[in-house]
C-alpha cells in the first residue's frame, strides 16, 4: 500500500501547465510517503538488528608495560576469537587486505555493485557459481550470522551489511572482520592467526605471511599449514598473485614471498599473569582490543618461578601469592595469584581473597598515634599481663617484657602495647581511617558488633592488595592511593594526591622503626649490604597459622607475600617470620634480576637473506637499513632530506616496494625519500641477480 501510495504521488508530479497549488500538494505527499518509508526501514533495523553476539564474546590482549603479550581469554568451545588492533596490524598487510578482498572497501556502503555484476557475469559464464561478489562488510555480516550458501542468505547479507555500515565505521568493521575471521582449527581472529602460526603479533609481517592470513579465512581447515602444507603454499601463491595483479606488488617480490618457509606447527599462547591479566582482559570494553597493562611480563616470570618453588617446598596444599607495586604511580608490576595452576586452589587468586593479616596491621596503629600525638618512637609502654574488659592478649611468646618503647614494641611486634595503644586510639576511629583510604576490614559479624581491638592483631579480614595499598601510603608520606593496573590508570596515580592517612612525619617514624626489624635467619641486616636496598618489614601470622604473610617498603617499591592454604586451613607451627619473610627477601632480590621470562614475541627464523652467514663474494649485504629496524625522519615526501641507503657490493641497484630508487648523479648514492609513515621493504640487488633484503618502518615527529 505504501509503494502504491507512492505510485499514484509520483504519477501527480508537477507538469508544465499544472495548478501551483496541485504541485505543492503532489509534493508534500510525495515527501510524506518517503518520510513514512523510511520511518518504516527504521523501525525494522531497531526491530532486527544485526546480531552482534560473536563479536561481544570476544577476548582482548593483556599486554605488560613494554608490549610484551601476557594473556588472552579463549570463547565457547575453546575458541581462541583475540580482538583485532588495527593500530598494532602492519599496515601493508591492511592494504593488501583490500586489494585482494574488496578495492572499493572504503567507498562503498556495504554493497559493491560493481563486484556483484563481475560477479553474476562470471558465473553465468562458467556455469556455476565461481565467485559470490562479496564486500568485507558482507563476509563480516557471515562471519556474525552463519547462513546456509544460497541466493536467500545472500540477500539478507546485503541488508545486513547497510545496517552494519549504518552502525559502524569502515575501521571499526575491518577491525570486526579481522577479529572473526577463521584461521585454522580453533584460532579465530589476525592477531591469534599470527602468533599461532608465526611466532609474533602482525605489527611487522613479511609478504608471504600476509598472502597466507588473507588466503586461510577462505577455507581455513583445507589449508591449515600445519596439517595440509602444499595447500596452504598454493592458496599462498595463488594470493600472491592477485596481489601482484592489484598492483599491490610485483614480479620479484613474489618469487621472493614464495620461497618463504611455510610454518610447520602452532606456537604455544603465553599465560603469564594468570589471574591479573585474565581480570583486566574480561572486564575490557566490547570495543578494546588491547590492555596495556602496568604488570612487567619479565617480574612476573621470576616472581612466578619463585612462588611456584616456595609452595611446593611448604607442602603439597600451600600456595603462594606475591603483589609488586611502584609507590610513584601505585601501577602493579607483578601479581602472583597462587604457586600455580597445578596446586591445590591455584585457580583462586590469593591476592584478592580476604585473609587475617595477623599483626602486619600494627605499624598503622602506631602510625596514628604518632599522627594524633598520642607517642612517639620512644614512649615507654607496658608489656604486662593486663585485661581490657572482656579481652586479654597475650606475646606470641607467652612471655611479657615490661617496660618497652614503641620502637622496641613494632620492631618484636610485641602484642600487648599494641592493643594497648588501639584502645587510646579507638577501634572504631581506627576502623574509620582505614576505610577512608579505600581500604576494606571485613570483620566478624560486623553488623551486630562493634569493632574490638582484636584489630590490632588482625581480627579482620583484608585483601593482600588492600594491604599493599596501606604500605604504599607509609611510602609516599601518608598519601593512600588506589592500586593501578593500567598504564592510564598509572599516569593518573602519579599526578593525584590521594587520600590522608597519616601525616609524612608519622609514616617516616614507622619506616625508620621497621628498617630496624630484625633479618630472618639467614640474611644479611640491610644496612650492613652494600648496594642491596634498605627494607622496612613486617610479617603477620593468623590464628592457627592459617596465614603467613610479610610486607615490604623498599627501593620505590611494595612487595606483600603471602604463604598458606587457599582454603583457609591451619598450618602447624608455619610463621610469618618462619614462612613468610624469606620469601619477601627472594622477591625483593629479583626485582632488578635477569628476566626469565620468554622470549620477545617475534617472527621464528632468520630473514631469507640470513638463513646463512654468506662470504661477501656471495651477494650485496645490507649496511642501512638493517632488517627490523625503525627510522625516523623529519619530514616524508620530497621535501625531506630522506635516508641515504648503503650497501656492500658493485654495480647495486636498490629497490623500495618494488619500485626502482634512481642514484643521485652528483653524489653516486642513492636517496631514498619516503612518500608517508608506516612499513617499507627495500631490495637491493646485483648484476647477476642476487639481492638481500630489509624490512624498516618509517616514522616522523
Amino acid at each position: 500500500m505504501l509503494a502504491q501510495a507512492l505510485r499514484r504521488a509520483w504519477d501527480r508530479r508537477p507538469r508544465l501547465g499544472d495548478d501551483p497549488a496541485r504541485h505543492v500538494g503532489s509534493v508534500v505527499r510525495f515527501a510524506a510517503g518517503l518520510l513514512a518509508l523510511q520511518i518504516c526501514a527504521a523501525a525494522l533495523d531497531l526491530a532486527l538488528p544485526p546480531d552482534m553476539g560473536r563479536a561481544v564474546r570476544s577476548s582482548p590482549v593483556a599486554l605488560d608495560r613494554n608490549g610484551a603479550w601476557l594473556r588472552a581469554l579463549p570463547v565457547e568451545d575453546g575458541r581462541w576469537r583475540v580482538r583485532a588492533d588495527l593500530d598494532r596490524t602492519d599496515p601493508s598487510f591492511l592494504k593488501r587486505l583490500i586489494a585482494v578482498e574488496d578495492e572499493r572497501f572504503w567507498l562503498h556502503y556495504g554493497v559493491d555493485p560493481v563486484s556483484m555484476v563481475r560477479a553474476l557475469v562470471g558465473n553465468a559464464a562458467a556455469g556455476e557459481v565461481t565467485s559470490g561478489g562479496s564486500t568485507i562488510t558482507m563476509q563480516t555480516v557471515r562471519l556474525l550470522e552463519p547462513r546456509p550458501r544460497n541466493l536467500g542468505s545472500k540477500l539478507v547479507e546485503i541488508v545486513r551489511a547497510a545496517q552494519l555500515e549504518a552502525r559502524l565505521s569502515k575501521r571499526e568493521i575491518l577491525a570486526l572482520y579481522l577479529t572473526l575471521a577463521p584461521y585454522g582449527g580453533n584460532l579465530e581472529g589476525v592477531r591469534a592467526a599470527s602468533l599461532s602460526w608465526f611466532g609474533h603479533e602482525p605489527e611487522s609481517l613479511t609478504t608471504g605471511e600476509q598472502a597466507l592470513l588473507i588466503a586461510l579465512p577462505q577455507s581455513p581447515e583445507s589449508r591449515r599449514p600445519d596439517r595440509r602444507p602444499q595447500a596452504a603454499r598454493a592458496a599462498r601463491a595463488e594470493v600472491l598473485e592477485r596481489m601482484r595483479r592489484a598492483g599491490a606488488i610485483d614480479s620479484f617480490v613474489v618469487a621472493e614471498a614464495a620461497g618463504e618457509p611455510m610454518p610447520g606447527a602452532r606456537a604455544a599462547f603465553p599465560r603469564l599473569a594468570w589471574h591479573a591479566a585474565g581480570r583486566l582482559a574480561a572486564a575490557a570494553p566490547l570495543r578494546q582490543a588491547t590492555v596495556h597493562t602496568t604488570l612487567d611480563a619479565g617480574l612476573q616470570s621470576r616472581l612466578e618461578d619463585l612462588a611456584r618453588d616456595t609452595a611446593r617446598a611448604q607442602g603439597p596444599d600451600a600456595t603462594v601469592a606475591i603483589l609488586v607495586v611502584d609507590i610513584r604511580t601505585r601501577g602493579v608490576l607483578a601479581s602472583v595469584g597462587s604457586g600455580g595452576l597445578d596446586r591445590a586452589g591455584g585457580w583462586v587468586d590469593m591476592t584478592r581473597a580476604l585473609r587475617s593479616p595477623g599483626s602486619a596491621l600494627k605499624p598503622f596503629v602506631y602510625a596514628m598515634a604518632f599522627d594524633q600525638g598520642i607517642a612517639a618512637p620512644d614512649t615507654v609502654l607496658q608489656d604486662a599481663a593486663v585485661r581490657f574488659g572482656d579481652y586479654q592478649p597475650e606475646n606470641f611468646d607467652h612471655a611479657f617484657h615490661g617496660q618497652v618503647s614503641v620502637r622496641e614494641a613494632l620492631m618484636h611486634s610485641l602484642n600487648v602495647p599494641a592493643v594497648a595503644t588501639l584502645a587510646r586510639i579507638g577501634p572504631e576511629a581506627f576502623h574509620a581511617r582505614l576505610e577512608s583510604a579505600g581500604v576494606r576490614l571485613v570483620r566478624p559479624r560486623e553488623k551486630d558488633k562493634a569493632a574490638g581491638l582484636a584489630l590490632a592483631l588482625g581480627g579482620a579480614g583484608i585483601t593482600l592488595q588492600d594491604l599493599a595499598v596501606l604500605y604504599a601510603a607509609l611510602g609516599d608520606e601518608g598519601q593512600a592511593k588506589p592500586l593501578a593496573w593500567t598504564l592510564d590508570e598509572a599516569a593518573r596515580r602519579g599526578r593525584s594526591r590521594g587520600s590522608r592517612l597519616v601525616d609524612a612525619e608519622a609514616a617516616a617514624s614507622v619506616l625508620d622503626i621497621l628498617r630496624e626489624t630484625p633479618a630472618p635467619r639467614g640474611r644479611t641486616p640491610g644496612a650492613l649490604t652494600a648496594r642491596g636496598p634498605r627494607i622496612a618489614w613486617k610479617t603477620g601470622t593468623s590464628y592457627g597459622f592459617r596465614d603467613a604473610l610479610a610486607a615490604g617498603v623498599g627501593a620505590g617499591k611494595v612487595v606483600v607475600v603471602w604463604t598458606g592454604r587457599a582454603d583457609g586451613g591451619a598450618r602447624g607451627g608455619l610463621t610469618g617470620r618462619d614462612a613468610a619473610a624469606p620469601l619477601l627477601f627472594d622477591a625483593f632480590d629479583l626485582l632488578d634480576g635477569p628476566s626469565r621470562a620468554p622470549s620477545p614475541i617475534a617472527p621464528r627464523g632468520a630473514p631469507l637473506a640470513l638463513t646463512q652467514l654468506a662470504e661477501q663474494a656471495e651477494g650485496p649485504v645490507m649496511i642501512f637499513p638493517p632488517d627490523g629496524s625503525t627510522v625516523q625522519i623529519e619530514a616524508a615526501g620530497e621535501q625531506g632530506r630522506g635516508l641515504v641507503l648503503a650497501a656492500r657490493g658493485e654495480d647495486l641497484t636498490w629497490y623500495v616496494d618494488g619500485r626502482e630508487l634512481p642514484v643521485d648523479v652528483l653524489s653516486g648514492r642513492v636517496v631514498w625519500r619516503p612518500s608517508a609513515p608506516g612499513f617499507y621493504r627495500l631490495v637491493v640487488v646485483d648484476p647477476l641477480g642476487r639481492s638481500v633484503s630489509s624490512r624498516v618502518r618509517v616514522r616522523t615527529p
